[in-house]
């Protein structure tokens, strides 16, 4: 990256972005794989798919971007443990990812919307275990309070946003999981393991800012 990562050239990057549609194909073994549905045909998601949205937070503080994430509790029953971006299910009431990714964002970490000012969407992202994701990226204002919920959320934390853009920081990884290869990215940060669709998402979000 050789720019400044203000705020408003973050904001510059998603004007008149056009967002891959939920159902679009994806062509696999491409140079912009992401996730296990794109990297080994072998490793099809469960289906029906069922719809989700998160919220991708990057917090304006005045010496920098940072991204907020959610560690999830242990007993969950999906990515129990897992570094994690707020969000959940879309329910039949919510109109739309949005709302979806900001009420679950209030109902996880406490997060009132009021600090929150959406600024575009990722490529949806299909996980193993069924879900259409819909990533919505927001710029959150400080300051601002947080009431985790101690059932979900373990712990919250900020990573500032230069790391994670940096490609030394990604990592190509590999793992068998019930008799196949299963291909993800991570990206350690001190003692937090952030990877799979988190990290798959994050690389979505490196092609979206770096510089071409």
């Amino acid at each position: 990256m050789n720019r400044a990562l203000t705020r408003q050239w973050v904001e510059s990057r998603f004007n008149g972005r056009r967002r891959v549609p939920i159902h679009s194909p994806r062509p696999k073994n491409t140079e912009g794989e992401r996730g296990d549905h794109d990297l080994n045909a072998d490793m099809d998601p469960i289906t029906p798919l069922k719809p989700a949205a998160v919220l991708v937070p990057l917090v304006d503080h005045p010496d920098g971007l940072t991204v907020l994430f959610t560690r999830r509790t242990a007993h969950l029953a999906h990515h129990a443990g897992q570094v994690s971006f707020p969000g959940g299910h879309i329910e039949p009431d919510d109109e739309g990812p949005r709302e979806t990714a900001l009420r679950e964002t209030e109902e996880e970490i406490g997060l009132d919307r009021a600090h929150t000012e959406i600024i575009g969407h990722l490529d949806t992202y299909i996980t193993r275990t069924g879900f259409v994701v819909t990533p919505v990226v927001a710029v959150v204002n400080p300051p601002f309070e947080l009431a985790p919920d101690p059932h979900e959320v373990a712990e919250v934390f900020e990573v500032p946003l230069a790391f994670l853009l940096d490609p030394e920081n990604h990592q190509r990884c590999s793992a068998e999981f019930e008799g196949a290869t299963r291909h993800f990215y991570a990206m350690p940060y001190g003692r937090h393991f952030i990877w799979g669709a988190t990290a798959g998402m994050l690389m979505n979000l490196y092609e979206i800012l770096r510089c071409r």
